[in-house]
């Protein structure tokens, strides 16, 4: 039973039956599913408000526990300087699809658009690391390389997130935010304190920050995103990411260990919350969004980390530049957060649809990436097999 779970979990099994079923339900009753999903489902909270400002305060958690770990000594984004490649890669998978958009919006789009520029900088972690397994195998160097991408993207995702999609239909309120520094002071004293179990830290931090940020009409979502970092830990981090390491029984990894599975099954809630798009809502947005994350990804990332290269920054043992513009197809899977963003970006639902559309075709870079790959001589190797450098 363990082993069906956990892969389940691995294949993004409940994701992706969210997002089957939500478009299903929208074309087939696009009234029952609108009503289902903007009535009242938890008292007077709607079942949207509780998959997007409640559950995923503990998706962007567990993504805090990815990066809060990365940075420590010893992770795989500390010391910085080996992490400089995939972090100018990361750097060109944000700039490169940004420009992709203005440029494809000024071209064929309209002004009314240019707010979902945010939307194709997104990397889906789990989709991205399934596909590079299935494309590279299990240990090829190119998959360390494209989790340290897409998590350091996503750290500048909820950036993106936190500065630049306010609600529209409210102003800031940026008083409230002292609620969230509130959080962020009771999260350092507990931990000052010695408390080890996470639930202090959830309940009095995660809450001031959430209502903090929620008041401030901000994205409460990211509540846990300014606690996580004071839930004790090593002082040295002794794993890869997506490791499990039954030694580190810290705070943290209890965090992580405990919430993740419920996260990943949790997946199946947002996926129905939030793709249920009719397909009569193609629209520019969708091309937009879709070629912005295949081609402004890849080529954003091709450039910089092969610029690193060229400035003595080189890319991890073994891989090679083919390696790297496959890494860079396969980050154009934006699907999640890129979801959320699009979620955010857009008022009218029609546009809104249309950009979450885009979003969620963007899994046709999984194929492409396979068929490219096999088209160019990739095959599935291990780190002892490393080619020659360059091509």
């Amino acid at each position: 039973m363990k082993t069906k779970l956990n892969l389940l979990r691995e294949f993004s099994v409940p994701l992706i039956l969210g997002v089957l079923t939500a478009v299903v339900w929208a074309n087939l009753a696009p009234e029952s599913y609108a009503a289902f999903n903007h009535n009242h489902f938890l008292g007077p909270l709607s079942f949207h408000f509780v998959a997007n400002e409640l559950f995923m305060v503990f998706f962007f958690g567990i993504a805090a526990v990815e990066i809060t770990q990365s940075c420590l000594p010893g992770g795989d984004l500390n010391p910085p300087k080996k992490a400089i490649n995939p972090l100018l890669a990361t750097l060109g998978g944000v700039l490169g699809p940004v420009s992709a958009y203005f440029l494809l919006n000024r071209i064929m789009g309209s002004p009314q658009l240019a707010n979902g520029w945010g939307i194709p900088t997104a990397t889906d972690i789990a989709f991205a690391w399934l596909a590079a397994r299935l494309v590279f195998g299990d240990n090829h160097p190119v998959i360390a390389f494209l989790l340290l991408l897409a998590i350091a993207d996503d750290a500048i995702g909820l950036a993106i997130i936190a500065v630049f999609y306010p609600d529209p239909s409210v102003p800031t309120e940026p008083l409230w935010l002292l609620l969230t520094v509130a959080g962020m002071a009771a999260a350092w004293l507990l931990r000052a304190k010695s408390v080890r179990s996470y639930w202090p830290y959830l309940f009095f931090g995660g809450t001031l920050s959430w209502f903090g940020l929620h008041q401030a009409h901000l994205h409460p979502a990211l509540a846990l995103v300014f606690i996580v970092p004071f839930l004790p830990h090593p002082p040295r981090e002794t794993r890869h990411l997506f490791e499990t390491d039954p030694a580190d029984i810290s705070t943290l990894a209890r965090f992580e260990h405990e919430w993740k599975i419920i996260v990943d099954f949790g997946l199946f809630m947002f996926g129905l919350a939030n793709a249920g798009v009719r397909f009569s809502e193609f629209g520019t947005a969708t091309w937009l969004v879709l070629a912005a994350l295949l081609v402004g990804k890849s080529v954003g990332i091709f450039a910089l980390a092969a610029l690193g290269e060229l400035l003595g920054f080189p890319l991890p043992e073994g891989m090679r530049y083919r390696d790297l513009l496959i890494a860079g197809l396969i980050a154009g899977i934006g699907f999640t957060v890129a979801l959320f963003v699009a979620g955010e970006a857009f008022t009218d639902p029609s546009v809104q649809g249309a950009a979450k559309m885009g979003a969620m075709l963007s899994i046709v870079a999984f194929p492409a990436a396979f068929i490219l790959a096999r088209l160019l001589g990739i095959r599935k190797r291990g780190r002892g097999q490393a080619a020659a450098r360059g091509w």
